[in-house]
Formats: C-alpha cells, sequence, structure tokens
C-alpha cells in the first residue's frame, strides 16, 4: 500500500505566492507608504515626540499578524479570504489601539487610519494574486474509490487512462492509496511523488474542499486518534473562559435591554432553558433567550424541530434568531463548562438519541464541548431533515478532525458575517 503525507490540496509556486514576498508586500504598503506620507505631511518633529513611533509599532503588528492569519486561514475549504481581510485588520488594530490606551502611550491617528487603509489595500491586492497559490489540475488515477471526487466541481479533473506523467508543472494526483493498483499504476504514484507532484488520497481532497468529514466506519476514520488535539482542548477551555468573563460586563446591559423588550412583546418567561445533550454524551440545561410563544414539551420531538417560517416564532424573536442575539445567555453555560464559545450546536436529548439511532456514529461529535457557533452552522445554516442533519455531521467531523485555533478563528470570523446577513435563521 502506497501511502504519502499531504495538506491540503494547495501549492504555493513562485515568488509571488512565497511568504517573503508577502511580508515585504505588506510591510511595504501598508506600513513604510503611509509613515512616508505623514512624514511628508506633517515633518519630522511627528516623529520626534513619540507619538508615530508608537502608532508604527501597531502598523507593523497589524500588518504581519494579520497577513500570517490570513494565510493560515486560506488553507480552510469554503473560506473566502477577501471576505476576511477588513474583520481581521480591524480586530488588530482595535487590539493595538486597546493596548495603546491602556498603556497611555502618545499615538498619531493620523498614522494610524494611513496605515489601516494602506493595510487593507495591500492585503486585497495580495488576495487578487491567490495567496494559496496557482490552481491545480488533478489527475485522478483509476482504481478504488477515488471516483467520488468527480462531485467536486470545484476540481480542474482529468480522469487518467493510461499510467504516464502529464507535462503540466502545476498538475497533482488523486488516487485510492488504500486499493491495491497494479504495478504500472504503483510507478506512476511514485515517480509523481519523486518529480515534486502532490500525490492525494480521495479522502483528503473531497475533505478539503467541502469541509466535511465521512465516516464509514470508526476504524477507518483517517484521524489518525479517535481523541482529536487534548493539548489545545485544555487551552481552549483558558481561552472560553477569559472570553467570557471579558464580554459578560459588557453584555449585561444590553442582555437587560432585550429581556424588556420580550417581555413587553409576548408572554411568557424571558429565558428558554431546555435539555441539551452535551460534552462526553452528559445532558445540561442551556440558557437562550425566549423566541417563541411555545417551545413545546422536551418529550415531544416534532416540538423540537423548529421548521422554516415557524408560526410559534415572535415577532421579536425573529429578529433575535437572525442576528443570533438568542444565544447569548449561553455565556453562562460556558462559564460553567457545559459549552465552548466554539464547536457543534447541542440539540435536544430526545432528539440527540433520535439522531443517533438513525445516523451512524452521530454520538461521536459528543467528543468535544458543544459550542454557541460551529463550523456546521456557518456552512449550512439551519437544518431539519436527516439527509441535512448527516451533512452538518459530516461537518462536525471535519470540525473534530481539524480543531485548532486556526479552525475556531476562522469560525469566529464566519460568525460575525453570518450575523450581519442572517444566513441560516430559522
Amino acid at each position: 500500500m502506497l501511502m504519502t503525507k499531504v495538506q491540503m490540496p494547495a501549492v504555493r509556486q513562485g515568488i509571488f505566492h512565497s511568504l517573503r514576498f508577502h511580508l515585504l508586500f505588506a510591510l511595504a504598503v501598508g506600513v513604510f507608504l503611509p509613515v512616508q506620507l505623514a512624514l511628508l505631511y506633517s515633518g519630522d518633529r511627528l516623529f520626534q515626540t513619540g507619538p508615530a513611533l508608537n502608532s508604527t509599532v501597531v502598523a507593523v503588528f497589524s500588518a504581519v499578524l494579520g497577513l500570517l492569519i490570513l494565510r493560515r486561514l486560506s488553507f480552510y475549504p469554503t473560506a473566502s479570504i477577501v471576505k476576511f481581510i477588513l474583520p481581521a485588520v480591524a480586530t488588530l488594530y482595535g487590539i493595538g489601539m486597546l493596548v495603546l490606551l491602556g498603556l497611555r502611550l502618545p499615538h498619531s491617528n493620523f498614522v494610524l487610519v494611513l496605515s489601516f487603509m494602506a493595510t487593507l489595500a495591500s492585503l486585497y491586492a495580495l488576495a487578487t494574486l491567490k495567496l494559496r497559490g496557482y490552481d491545480l489540475t488533478y489527475y485522478v488515477v483509476p482504481g478504488g474509490k477515488s471516483g467520488v471526487v468527480a462531485e467536486l466541481e470545484d476540481l480542474i479533473q482529468v480522469r487518467m487512462i493510461e499510467p504516464r506523467l502529464p507535462a503540466l508543472r502545476n498538475a497533482a494526483f488523486i488516487a485510492d492509496l488504500h486499493h491495491e493498483h497494479c504495478p504500472t499504476w504503483q510507478r506512476l504514484l511514485a515517480e509523481a511523488a519523486i518529480s515534486g507532484c502532490p500525490v492525494y488520497h480521495y479522502k483528503q481532497v473531497w475533505e478539503a474542499t467541502t469541509g466535511k468529514v465521512q465516516m464509514e466506519h470508526l476504524s477507518e476514520n483517517s484521524f489518525g486518534s479517535l481523541i482529536p488535539m487534548l493539548g489545545y482542548r485544555k487551552a481552549k477551555r483558558v481561552i472560553d473562559v477569559l472570553a467570557s468573563v471579558v464580554l459578560l460586563p459588557v453584555l449585561i446591559v444590553p442582555g437587560l435591554i432585550v429581556a424588556l423588550a420580550i417581555k413587553l412583546d409576548s408572554p411568557g418567561p424571558v429565558f428558554f432553558r431546555q435539555r441539551r445533550m452535551g460534552y462526553k454524551g452528559e445532558t445540561f440545561r442551556v440558557c437562550k433567550f425566549r423566541t417563541m410563544v411555545d417551545a413545546g414539551p422536551d418529550e415531544d420531538i416534532d416540538s423540537l424541530v423548529t421548521m422554516h417560517d415557524d408560526k410559534r416564532i415572535t415577532r421579536l424573536g425573529r429578529f433575535l434568531r437572525r442576528t443570533r442575539i438568542d444565544e447569548l445567555p449561553q455565556i453562562w453555560n460556558v462559564l460553567r463548562g457545559e459549552m465552548s464559545w466554539v464547536g457543534p450546536r447541542p440539540e435536544a436529548v430526545n432528539l440527540s438519541e433520535f439522531y443517533e439511532q438513525e445516523i451512524s456514529f452521530y454520538r461521536y461529535r459528543h467528543i468535544v464541548r458543544p459550542g454557541i457557533t460551529g463550523w456546521a452552522q456557518v456552512n449550512q445554516g439551519h437544518v431539519t431533515t436527516l439527509s441535512e442533519i448527516d451533512h452538518k455531521l459530516q461537518f462536525d467531523f471535519y470540525y473534530i478532525k481539524n480543531i485548532s485555533y486556526w479552525i475556531d478563528l476562522l469560525i469566529v470570523f464566519r460568525t460575525l458575517r453570518v450575523v450581519m446577513s442572517g444566513f441560516g435563521a430559522k
């Protein structure tokens, strides 16, 4: 069996796709150019007092870290990097401003504004060069299950008939590396790897393109380990608590306003509490702002599924659901250790038990803490049917397999976009 270790199916080629060029370009356009303009406008006296120097440090920090974040996020499927440039740069400059204000360091708003706009321009320009490099032409080796990649319309594919290396520079190969190929096809794959052409297992290409993971057999899930990144899960818990402690005071007043609006909008309690299946299969009671007139008892499976345009949703509830404001009280669940900010969404207990009977390996999603937002939510939105639940589960498995601070950061950015657009709201 021939096996080659691979990364995501994207290859950076040439100087214009190198990290060195990207860093030089971002610093030259995003920092050096606006600083020079500031010098021309105000003269050397601006830099003799220290404010411009502190602002330049913030600009360098934002340009470099922003570029590194975007390059790393570009490796995840379904991630349109252009959409994350503004929130990423704005967040980094916001952090820089908080540091300057917190330490009471002098700074130049003029330099900060110029460098912020220039950094945005530089990263948008780099995005047009494709941070992920050239598009590859994928040559599909016959045999086994490699044919499933034919459904991936985003890939430039060529179905191979004879074992001969193509002349294209940006060629890559897709094969079922668990299949017993004949000696001629095995020699082709070996020659391709020696020649520097990427050789991918069909599952890795499918996962990296769709953002999903299919699991036919628990022992053949290609996870490497059924327990995902234990070290990061501990760090993730610390991040969850710190983020909750920081955001809780900020959200108290808006939360009180929402609570008053709910009481005035419809009769019933302010909060909706329901038994959900959580981490390690343990149940807990989730806390949300009430958005429905009657949510129904926990025992009624039909009442647990919220349909599109559900008549039980109140007028205010539709707004709260579209903006995801109804999810904010779950900060309490995060502090209690029952949930995380990012993870698979928890389902009602009876609904989860029903899915476990109907869908293979559904229970495996409980190996991580459920989240307020998740990979499935920002890619798929609200689901109701069993087939949609199965696709949602594949998104959950992808998150579990690739759990890291990078994919959590990507989900946070995409959640901000979802909140603004109302994508997937019920």
